[in-house]
């Protein structure tokens, strides 16, 4: 969850990056010169065109590594002998057409459009992604999304993981583009009010407690960038509150409430706590060791993991509005099979 909010399992791209060449590593070592600087202004100085903004891009996405390790920060203060490494993605073409894709919608007006988002689509273009995502899918159906997201990202305020199922919402114009971003970027921040977001998942093993909170740091995983991390000693902070909903067979459905939205943070939590989401290929065992669990995880082929419920203060009327998505038929199998 990315996050703002959830985040598909993808590479981000800036135009910067793009118009400036890509898919290459870049390796220096800092000399006496550069020793005191910040990272971002070294690698801005030397990989030219990159942009400042894009170069911190590459680092909160994980591209950039200081000493053999995964720099969590921009402004890191460089020593003389650091090892920099700078992962280039390749580049995606800005050109994004509306594609002809089915949409389950919720909701619809002149500002927003919530829809029920299935498994297997990724949000919006980028690296192995460059079309059939829902971002086609709203172009092709809404003649009006907002432009301020960006060539690739029109109207997106929020985003899930490709595997993960539920609500989403999308803007239409610049206004309403502005008022959620605000919205969402409070959440992610703690504050009280605005976004309400609950998800439902099958964790296996249970948690050990049946209800709980969950409050760490959360950063860069500090060795595979495409992963987070909770085990950190730096970082932002992250709530996740839950509850299970029922004990299944070595197993557990949990519904959970985000107080924060990092980039997979539900997923992480559950897995660095003890009880990873069934079936989450990135973050959960390579086997489930119970053989129903496994029978239970190989058939849903990906992380148990639903955006349930979605609730916001309307970007033109202020009005509360909650929309809330029934589970997948994939998802309720899989319940069905671990229930005893």
């Amino acid at each position: 969850m990315t996050e703002p909010g959830e985040v598909d399992d993808v590479v981000e791209l800036d135009e910067e990056i793009e118009a400036g060449g890509g898919g290459q590593d870049h390796r220096f070592t800092v000399d006496v010169a550069d020793a005191g600087s910040r990272l971002d202004a070294v690698i801005t100085a030397r990989l030219a065109p990159l942009t400042r903004a894009a170069v911190q891009r590459l680092i909160d996405d994980g591209h950039v590594t200081l000493g053999g390790s995964v720099a969590s920060k921009a402004s890191a203060k460089l020593k003389y002998a650091d090892e920099v490494t700078v992962h280039v993605p390749p580049p995606v073409s800005l050109e994004v057409v509306g594609e002809d894709i089915p949409l389950v919608i919720l909701h619809e007006d002149a500002d927003v459009i919530v829809i029920d988002k299935p498994k297997g689509i990724v949000v919006h273009p980028a690296a192995g992604h460059p079309n059939g995502t829902l971002v086609n899918a709203l172009l092709f159906h809404c003649k009006d999304l907002s432009g301020i997201g960006g060539v690739q990202r029109p109207g997106i305020v929020h985003r899930l993981d490709r595997d993960t199922t539920g609500v989403m919402i999308a803007t239409k114009n610049d206004r309403a583009h502005l008022a959620l971003t605000a919205q969402f970027a409070a959440k992610s921040r703690g504050e009280p009010g605005g976004i309400e977001r609950a998800y439902l998942a099958i964790s296996a093993p249970p948690p050990p407690l049946a209800r709980g909170t969950l409050r760490t740091l959360y950063n860069r995983h500090p060795v595979i960038r495409r992963k987070f991390s909770s085990k950190v000693t730096s970082g932002k902070p992250a709530v996740t509150h839950y509850e299970v909903v029922e004990r299944l067979h070595a197993s557990a459905l949990v519904r959970l409430r985000l107080e924060t939205g990092r980039t997979h943070q539900i997923r992480v939590h559950a897995t660095d706590h003890g009880w990873p989401l069934l079936a989450d290929q990135m973050y959960g065992p390579s086997r489930h060791r119970d053989e129903r669990v496994a029978a239970a995880a190989a058939a849903l082929g990906r992380q148990a993991l639903h955006a349930a419920l979605l609730a916001f203060a309307h970007p033109a009327t202020g009005e509360r509005m909650s929309f809330e998505s029934p589970l997948p038929a994939d998802f309720a199998a899989a319940l069905a099979a671990l229930r005893t």
